[in-house]
């Protein structure tokens, strides 16, 4: 089966925004998941709010683990739709679900045999609060499956450029666990196993749609070893690429405590902030991923090209949106997160550094999807471990020690981020990144 795409140069600003929107309520529909099941946890108490917290850590891990397939996927699936081979796009949704099945699974498994160790240490010992988050886990972690068939399912659905299914097969299951939580947990009277349960029926409920998408395409279902190992390679680079992101975010965190606890407090909602205006950001990457990737299959260098510069613009312009939107927010929004004065203080010390990295991290983020769509995977892998080891790192550090307070923590994050700005442009503008065809 073959596909038509349109020429990479006629892609206009409503067409990305078709991709993005979609996959931005894809994105924000977990978290928004995450804040009701949190609302009705901590109904029940200290100790199951805690032990949710705990257990809750583990499956977000896992669902980053599912962003990086669903990433790998997109790119690889585009390029194979580009060239005008939609059987071949879908055929590596294939792939990546096997992939993502074996991964589940093995986290199921796992969680199982492990899960009372694995809870005993992130909470600090055993306890009530262990046990409790024990038992939550290996509930919830029989969703795990589930999970990542999902989120390689976004990734090939997401290739072929379609839209409407992956808001689908992600809203309904998650808008029948927000009711079922509160059932399960209340009158049913299960507590937070209530939770788990309706945890582990969203994500199952959810990776049982995309698969049955898969076989409703009619192509071949069976393993093929060389694919996935492949995908794997492509995974392994985000992976690395993921766990310098990880390192940094936690040293700036345990950097920001030692100056105290209204230090952290407000550091705390500065990278909230940024957090929530990158998951936004993130879909225009996501439709970068898929477009760029569509033109390069197809053998449009140049338009892949002039896609990469539109996106970039996009993701300024959004950027600018949100430094305006921040900068007005200032003598507002931090009391919303705290009364405490101190806190509002140290936050206006960010702040600034806030405002002033939102236009430049929308240009990055929009050209992080450019190159992940190209498969230029691993250039990124090695800009992130440059710039968080040899920018950010050394510079949080270097801020704890000359006690320059949450200004130098915030200057280091800049810094982390203008690095990779340069290099993202100069890799941008070398072309090195245009390499056609099916396949790269």
């Amino acid at each position: 089966m073959s596909s038509t795409v349109a020429p990479a140069t006629a892609v206009s600003p409503r067409r990305i925004a078709a991709l993005a929107l979609p996959a931005l309520v894809v994105l924000a529909a977990e978290p928004l998941y995450v804040l009701v099941d949190t609302a009705v946890v901590g109904h029940l108490g200290r100790v199951p709010l805690a032990a949710l917290a705990v257990g809750g850590t583990v499956m977000t891990l896992t669902a980053w683990i599912g962003t990086v397939v669903a990433y790998g996927t997109t790119g690889r699936s585009a390029r194979r739709f580009g060239a005008g081979d939609r059987t071949a796009a879908v055929a590596e949704g294939v792939q990546a679900s096997w992939l993502a099945l074996t991964a589940g699974l093995l986290v199921a498994v796992a969680i199982a045999f492990g899960g009372g160790a694995l809870a005993r240490t992130l909470a600090g010992g055993p306890g009530e609060v262990a046990d409790a988050a024990a038992g939550w886990l290996r509930i919830a972690a029989l969703g795990a499956p589930g999970l990542l068939l999902a989120a390689a399912g976004n990734g090939w659905l997401r290739g072929i450029q379609d839209t409407r299914r992956p808001l689908l097969f992600v809203l309904a299951p998650n808008l029948l666990s927000a009711l079922l939580c509160p059932l399960l947990v209340y009158p049913a009277g299960l507590g937070l196993v209530g939770s788990a349960v309706a945890n582990a029926v969203a994500q199952t409920l959810s990776g049982g749609l995309f698969a049955a998408a898969l076989v409703r395409e009619r192509v071949a279902l069976r393993p093929r070893p060389r694919v996935i190992g492949q995908q794997l390679v492509l995974g392994r680079d985000l992976l690395v690429r993921g766990v310098a992101f990880q390192a940094s975010f936690l040293s700036a965190t345990a950097v920001a405590a030692r100056f105290g606890a209204a230090a952290v407090g407000a550091h705390q909602i500065a990278v909230q902030l940024w957090f929530f205006t990158a998951l936004v950001l993130d879909a225009l990457a996501i439709a970068a991923q898929a477009l760029v990737g569509a033109a390069l299959g197809g053998g449009d260098g140049a338009g892949a090209r002039f896609l990469a510069r539109r996106v970039a613009l996009l993701g300024g312009l959004c950027g600018v949106a949100f430094a305006v939107l921040i900068a007005a927010g200032a003598g507002l929004v931090p009391s919303l997160f705290s009364s405490d004065p101190q806190v509002r203080d140290q936050a206006m010390v960010a702040w600034p550094w806030l405002v002033a990295l939102q236009p430049i991290g929308g240009v990055v983020f929009a050209l992080d999807g450019v190159l992940i769509g190209a498969g230029d995977v691993r250039y990124l892998r090695n800009l992130t471990i440059v710039a968080a080891f040899g920018g950010f790192l050394p510079a949080i550090w270097l801020a704890y020690g000359l006690d320059l307070g949450l200004g130098g923590i915030w200057a280091g994050l800049t810094l982390f981020v203008v690095l990779r700005l340069v290099a993202l442009l100069l890799r941008l503008r070398s072309g090195a990144w245009v390499v056609v065809g099916a396949v790269r």
